[in-house]
This record gives structure tokens, sequence and C-alpha cells, in this order.
């Protein structure tokens, strides 16, 4: 993460991440549902195999980090779209949950939430993923998401 959401992430009031003065009570809800709704898009599309759709989510110079890979960053959406269109057709189904979103200014927000995967292929995969959201032309976008396993 970039270095602004990694000190939002350390701060203290409880791991919100401090709000710019700028940002309304009003503003800073409507941008945790936005973010929020894109966990949930990404889940649902994912899992739709609709994936130019899921690229559609990142913002034009995104990155992604897949739970299997955390490290292995893809940078782009046409990179992340090639990445998904190359894997093999599986059916899944993706369960997020405890997602929590801080509002870092009215253009940016971090998130993390935890992730079920069911694959029909034994035990499901538990996982996080970690996230930074910017504002694209009024629109929220990944910015960077990345995913890691627990077991």
């Amino acid at each position: 993460m970039e270095e602004a959401a990694v000190a939002a992430r350390r701060c203290g009031s409880g791991g919100r991440a401090p709000v710019s003065s700028d940002v309304t009570q009003e503003q800073r809800r409507a941008i945790e549902q936005d973010c929020a709704r894109l966990v949930a898009l990404y889940a649902n599309l994912n899992d739709a195999g609709r994936w130019a759709d899921v690229a559609a989510l990142y913002a034009q110079d995104g990155r992604m980090a897949r739970p299997t890979a955390p490290d292995a960053w893809i940078v782009g959406r046409d990179a992340i779209l090639a990445a998904f269109l190359s894997r093999p057709a599986r059916t899944t189904r993706h369960v997020c949950s405890n997602v929590v979103i801080d509002v870092v200014s009215e253009g940016e927000a971090i998130g993390e939430s935890a992730m079920l995967l069911f694959t029909g292929d034994g035990a499901p995969k538990v996982g996080s993923f970690h996230d930074r959201f910017v504002a694209v032309e009024g629109e929220w976008r990944f910015a960077e998401r990345r995913g890691s396993l627990t077991f």
C-alpha cells in the first residue's frame, strides 16, 4: 500500500483512518457505502465470470495481487482483464464480510474485508483483501486490491 494508506491504517482512535476536515459525515458515509459496494460487486462479478466488468472496477492504472500470489502484482486494467481471461474455467462462490472502509480524503479510501472462497474442490479457502480506492471522474474504483490466504 502507499505510505498514506499504511499510515492511515496505523492511526489511533479505534483503527479509523484520519479523515480530512474537508470531508463531511454525509460524504464519509457515501464514500464508505460506494467502496463497500465495489467489494461486493467484485465478488459477484467474479463468480459470474464477467471478467471485463471485474476489470472495469479498477482504475486504469490499478493493480491487483491474487490471494494465491499476494506479492505478484498485476498492473493496469488491461493486464488485469488478461489475467482473468487466462484462468481456467471453474465455478466459485466468494463470500465477503467484515468490510471496513476508512476514508482518507475526498478522493481516497482504504478498506479491509474477510473472504471465504468455495470452489467445490475440498475445503473452502479463508483469506482477506486489503484495498485502496480512488475516485475517478466521480466514480470509485480499486487503485489497489491485495488478497491473501489465511488457510
